[in-house]
Formats: structure tokens, sequence, C-alpha cells
């Protein structure tokens, strides 16, 4: 390192330089890019020699530093080397150090928050924006919502899920609504992973289950608190769509279209005309309307398009594209899915859900028929096999489904089977086959 420094002199430095490096030693540089350029075309260096290897560890530009700034910090540096400490790693150091300081004041909430604004832009709908945010703050936020993310830790998050609500009938929330829990325990673990990733925290995730939480927590499958949607026994359907048929209200039509389609609530409740191919008997429901993501082709059977034809006839008046098939009161709105649960507690079936057709459809096809278990989910709009199966499955099984709900429509018009002899009820005198 040279001996002589302070070579430069301020004044000088305003004007015209030469293309290159100027020094003022001691390992201190201006460098000139642009000698046309001015001000912003030069720049403070630092050169230096360390375990054999030659560095450069830029100090800032010129207009921002001034030659006696610029001095200070070649004297630093200097005498960091004096000591055996590289000056580009002292600099990463604080400048993590300084991150990790400014991230205890990014507390969990303001986290989670900008993680919805994130990633709802790829989320199916504005709804599933609305329940991140409401699961949270009616279970994280009371908790862990005003503290520091780096402060979230495996007590806090146990405190999340064990906490007692007054909607959790006195029970651990874990315990009392597990499936709702896991939910908000699999938020807290994503908001987590994302603040890790922004350098907001360090270490594990506290919210991880896998290898973790499951050694703390009991599986949400042995608890008693887990239960699946109450369902009507398939061979009590005939009967039950004869008694829903004397029902009034366009729930009447809209609950027995659900049925004979195996759809969801909301996929019925929101359908739209334009949704409708009724030349070919298709229903096609967009991927912002279903659970699984993507789009979603329906066959109707007769009944079904019969109650979808016998719907648009009614009208005065063509329907626009965008009217609902199903509307409420509001024709501008949709039949709401509240009307579907209302109709079930006017027939007195407090015993049974509206989404338990579905486990009623699947029921059927797995102990009536012979359709193959892929076609039966298929109709259902799950998603068959893992990611490597579905990259080379191309196809959606239309023309089998197909099949399969004439078959479910043709078996739900029947009476229900009384007869102990009858435990199987006959498709058109046999079983039919997924051919």
């Amino acid at each position: 390192m040279p001996h002589q420094i302070r070579k430069l002199a301020a004044a000088p430095l305003e004007k015209r330089m030469k293309l290159g490096l100027h020094s003022d030693g001691g390992g201190l540089y201006l460098r000139v890019k642009n000698p046309e350029a001015g001000k912003e075309g030069k720049s403070w260096i630092f050169r230096y020699t360390l375990n054999g290897a030659a560095r450069e560890m830029g100090l800032g530009a010129f207009h921002a530093l001034s030659l006696a700034d610029a001095r200070d910090k070649a004297t630093e540096c200097r005498k960091l080397l004096t000591n055996d400490i590289d000056p580009i790693d002292a600099r990463e150091a604080e400048r993590k150090k300084q991150q990790l300081e400014a991230a205890k004041a990014i507390t969990f909430k303001q986290c989670a928050l900008a993680y919805i604004e994130d990633h709802k832009a790829g989320w199916r709908n504005a709804k599933h924006a609305e329940q991140w945010e409401t699961s949270l703050e009616t279970y994280a936020y009371p908790i862990i919502g005003p503290l520091p993310v780096q402060d979230v830790d495996v007590s806090l998050v146990l405190k999340v899920l064990e906490q007692k609500k007054q909607n959790c009938g006195g029970k651990k929330f874990w315990e009392a609504t597990p499936e709702t829990a896991n939910r908000v325990r699999n938020r807290i673990e994503s908001i987590v992973d994302w603040a890790t990733a922004r350098e907001y925290r360090r270490g594990e995730n506290p919210a991880r289950w896998r290898g973790h939480l499951e050694n703390l927590l009991p599986r949400r499958t042995k608890l008693k608190g887990v239960k699946h949607h109450a369902a009507l026994p398939y061979d009590e359907i005939g009967d039950f769509i004869q008694n829903l048929r004397q029902q009034e209200g366009m729930g009447v039509d809209a609950f027995e279209f659900l049925i004979l389609t195996a759809a969801r609530t909301g996929e019925v409740t929101g359908a739209q005309w334009d949704e409708f191919d009724l030349a070919k008997k298709i229903w096609t429901i967009p991927a912002g309307r279903i659970k699984a993501g993507r789009e979603h082709r329906v066959p109707l059977s007769g009944r079904a398009f019969d109650i979808v034809q016998g719907i648009f006839n009614r009208l005065d008046l063509k329907p626009g594209a965008d009217d609902f098939v199903f509307p409420g009161r509001d024709e501008e709105k949709s039949l709401s899915k509240m009307g579907l649960l209302t109709l079930l507690k006017h027939m007195k079936r407090r015993d049974i859900t509206v989404h338990g057709f579905r486990s009623s459809f699947r029921d059927w096809a797995a102990e009536q028929t012979s359709f193959s278990r892929e076609v039966a989910e298929s109709a259902l709009a799950h998603v068959n096999g893992d990611k490597v199966e579905q990259a080379y499955r191309r196809g959606d099984l239309f023309e089998k489904r197909r099949k399969l709900m004439d078959a479910w429509a043709e078996y739900c018009s029947k009476p229900s089977v009384k007869s102990e002899n009858d435990n199987v009820f006959p498709i058109q005198g046999e079983r039919r086959e997924a051919a």
C-alpha cells in the first residue's frame, strides 16, 4: 500500500478529468467512467490486497461523497485490514445486522397483510382472500398480530391453536374445529416462510406440521370433532327428490339440479347462462368458480337439461349471458347458499346437509356401478393422481362421465327400494360397465 496519501486536492476534482483511476494514496481512488458526465461519471473505490488476492470495494458516488468523507471511509477500511478483517465482508455483516434490526419492527400482521396482497392475484376469487383475512383476524391477530414476526415461536403458535374461544364450546380451538384450526396453522406457516424469504426473520418455521407440530398436537383424524358432511343414504334419493318436487320456490330446481350434477353449492347457485351450451347439453364451470382451480365440464343428463331448459323457456325475454340461472329474490343476485339450507329445514331434514349429496353420489357410484374410480372422481371435479399422472392425462373422461350422470339421473328418478331382496338397485337390468 503506498506510503504517500492525500494526493488529490478537492477543488480540481470538480473539473473535467481523464478517464481511469486517480489515486489519493492509501488505496483510495477516484474512478472516472465518463469524463463528459461531470460528477455523475465519477465514484470512489478502495483497492486492497488480502491473503494474496486483490479486491476492490465501492465506497460511493462522487456527487454523494466528499473527498474528506471518502478518506474517512478508506481509513476505516485500512484499520480493518490491520486486524485481518476484509472490509467487504465487514460491510455485508453490518448490512445484515441492520436488516435484522429493522425486521424487529415488522409485525406478524404486517407480514400477513403483505403476503395476502402479494398472492391474492393468483387466488381463485376475492372470497379466498377474504377467508384468509377473516380467519387470521379471528384467531391469530389477537395473539401474535402485533408481535414482531421474528418473535413468533412454537409456544405462540400453540397458544393460537389451543386457545379457547366462545365459538369453540369451551374446547381448545384445535380440538373443537380441527379443519379450521389447521387452515389457520397452514396460513401462519406460509406467512412465516414468506417473512423468512424476505429476511424479516431467521430460524425454523414454528408452524410447520411434519416432523414438528405433529409431535405436539393430536392428529386431526383422531379427534372426535372431525365430522363429515351428513349425507342421505343413496337408496333414499328417489323418495327425497319426489318430496323435494312438492316444495315451492326457485330453490327447488336448483336443489334437484345440484343433486343430479353432483356439483358444489356455490357452483350451482352462481351458475350463469353463458356457462351453458344447451344444444350440446354441457355446463362448463369456469376455473375461477371451481375449488380445484381449473375449468370443469359437466354433462347434463336428460332431467338436468330439462330443469335448465324449463327455466329458460319460462323467461319472458332471452336471458343475458351474465344473468344467473338460479336468481334470488333480487334477480341481479344469485340464489343464496342459505336458500338451499332453508329448504332442507322446511322439509324437516336437519339430519343431512346440502354438500352431503356429493357423498351420496360417490357412494352410489362405488357400490352400485362398475364405473372406475377415476370417472367418479372426475365427475366430482376432484383431481386424479399425482402431478406426473395429471401431466400425462389430457382428457377429462367426458363421454364416460356422461354415461355415469345419465345412470345417476335414472337412479334418482326411481322410488326408494323397500324390499330386503332389492338391496342393489339395477341400472337398466344390469350393472353398467364404464366402457
